[in-house]
Formats: C-alpha cells, structure tokens, sequence
C-alpha cells in the first residue's frame, strides 16, 4: 500500500523517519486554562521516573530523533526538567520548550542558557483582559516580562496563541503589544473543543478568512515571521504566505501524526501526536514496549501510514487539493466532529 509520499510500507521494515517528537514531560501546571486540552494542573501518581525518562532519552537518540518540544503542563514544575534537556542535548537533539511565563526567574534563565535551549515559547492568548479571562489573573503580565526577559538574554523566542472566538478580535491590540519585542516568531492556531475547552464550552468557532487576512495584511511589515498552525487552513490562494515561512513558499502537506512527529505523555503513552489526546489513538506506553517497536510496528498510526483519497469525505473528497492536505489536522477534525478526514472549518469550504 502507498502513502500519500509514494512509500511503501514494508511489513518487515518500517521506512519512516522520527524526527520531532512533542513530550509532556508533566501534567502539574500552576494553571488551570479554561481550554487546555490535557486538563493540566496536578501532576499524575504515575509519572515517568527521572531514570525512565532519561532511558527514553537513549531511546530518542537511537532513533536519530532530530528535535523535541517539552511541554506540560508547566515543564519549569518538574524538577528534573533540567537533567532531561541537558541529557536531550547532550545528545544532540535540539530542545525547545513551551511555557506559560509565569515562573521565570534569574536562576532559570542560567539553566536555559546552560542546557542550550534552542527556543522558548510562551504562550499569549491575547490582550490582558483576555489573557487572564482564560488563564488566571495577574498571568498576562507574568508572560510579558517572561518575554522580555528571555529576549533580553538573547534566548530565541517565539510566542503562541490558541485562538478562540473572543480573542480572534483582538489579535491586531496583542500585535501592537508583542511588537516591542524581539521575538523570533508568532503562531496563531484554533483552539479544539478538547479537554477543559469543551467542558467549560469555549466557543472555539472562529472565521478562519479573518486570521489568514490578519496575516497576508501584516506580513510585509512584521519584524518577525507571522504562522498559521496545521489545524486551520487550508489552500487558499494566500496558502505560501501563511505558514510562517519568511521565503513565502511553504504550504501544508498534511498531518505528520505518525509519519515524522509523534507525541509523549508524562507516563509513557505515545500517540501520532500528542494533541490527539484520546485512548483511541495510543499505539503504546514506552514502560511495555521500547520506543522503537512502538515506532516501527507495520500496525501503528494506521489513520496516516494507510491513507489513501478514497478515505477523504465531505467537501474533502471532491477538493482537487484532498490529496495534498490529506483532509487536514486529524486532532481537530476528531474533536469537532470526529471524522478524521474532513476538515470541520476548511477556509477554501466555509
């Protein structure tokens, strides 16, 4: 059977290569976001053992993983986050790390510098008044001077921001706030109707035309590179400008679940990425079966490895570029409407 790359998929020897991986290292947040997805905030009983994560780390490195993205939770409340990005680092992949900024102090910042972060990225999910509305009070502030004080030292920062349909109409205030710094980057994705978001029933319906004219009429003067996320798109005539990519050719080539990107939980599960926050889509946990053979099962991440068009339904099926998009982001398309291969919000269908 082909991929949508024309690989074929050996039965005895998987061809795909890991290439980042999204690692919830803790689920303990100082936060309790009204949206996120993995209902953050109290460690698990059952998380990985600083030597367990530190086996995985080999583990990532047999498999010439090239980049991983630590999450939480909030990563800055396990203490041995810093033990893991060194070791991350130690063997050479390259380690970023997203925050929510409200705990930076002196002492971090010299642990950044010393592991080598390659980035760091805060999340801003708006002008004050919004911000805190979905976080918690007082935590805006905390993520400006999170901000300032991360560009200051001179360590790559980048901003995001989950969109939902109150905060989508501020985005042009927060540009005129977050202009002042030198970030690196700024990335506008939707909020899913998962987790806390949709039992606290944030209206996560947005015009996605509005977010992309946001970012074709900013682009040009922008001192920093504006993206869209994989989950809204897809294919307008402005699809090359809205990725992020500062050359304007970069355009979506569908959901990498389990193809080049998977992701891990705090106690081991591994998905096809890891905003599929669903027992549906767990192809192991790593305390069962080493990483490798989650990896190279000719089973696993079967939604992706064995799509073919003919899978595509709903405008999705007929539209000339399904094959390319592969009916877009597969976490967000099962938390509308759980139909993985049709895109709920498609711009080029709304």
């Amino acid at each position: 059977m082909f991929t949508r790359d024309r690989r074929w998929i050996s039965m005895s020897n998987c061809p795909y290569h890991l290439d980042s991986v999204v690692w919830e290292i803790t689920l303990a947040c100082c936060f309790n976001c009204r949206y996120c997805g993995s209902k953050a905030g109290h460690a698990r009983p059952d998380e990985l053992t600083t030597g367990e994560c530190l086996d995985l780390v080999d583990q990532l490195s047999a498999l010439k993983c090239r980049r991983v993205n630590l999450i939480g939770g909030e990563v800055f409340m396990r203490r041995d986050w810093k033990m893991i990005a060194g070791a991350l680092n130690t063997k050479g992949l390259r380690v970023t790390i997203i925050t929510n900024g409200f705990l930076f102090t002196d002492d971090l910042i010299r642990d950044l510098k010393e592991v080598n972060i390659e980035s760091v990225a805060v999340s801003l999910d708006g002008i004050e008044r919004v911000h805190d509305k979905y976080r918690r009070e007082g935590s805006y502030d905390r993520a400006i001077k999170a901000i300032g004080i991360l560009t200051a030292a001179g360590i790559t920062t980048t901003i995001i921001t989950t969109l939902n349909a109150e905060n989508v109409e501020t985005l042009d205030e927060l540009y005129q706030e977050i202009v002042r710094y030198p970030i690196s980057a700024w990335q506008l994705q939707a909020c899913s109707p998962m987790g806390n978001a949709a039992v606290m029933g944030v209206d996560y319906r947005f015009d996605s035309h509005k977010v992309i004219d946001f970012v074709t009429s900013h682009r040009a003067a922008s001192p920093f590179p504006i993206g869209i996320a994989d989950n809204i798109g897809y294919y307008t005539p402005d699809e090359h400008l809205i990725r992020g990519d500062s050359r304007g050719i970069r355009t979506f080539s569908g959901c990498g679940a389990g193809l080049s990107v998977i992701g891990i939980d705090s106690v081991g599960n591994v998905r096809g990425c890891e905003s599929m926050y669903d027992e549906r889509f767990i192809e192991g946990n790593i305390r069962d079966r080493s990483l490798q053979e989650i990896w190279e099962n000719p089973d696993g991440f079967a939604y992706n490895r064995r799509f073919e068009k003919s899978m595509l339904s709903g405008k999705c099926a007929t539209c000339e570029f399904g094959i390319y998009c592969a009916g877009g982001c597969r976490s967000y398309n099962y938390f509308v409407h759980e139909k993985l291969y049709e895109s709920p919000r498609c711009a080029r269908n709304i």
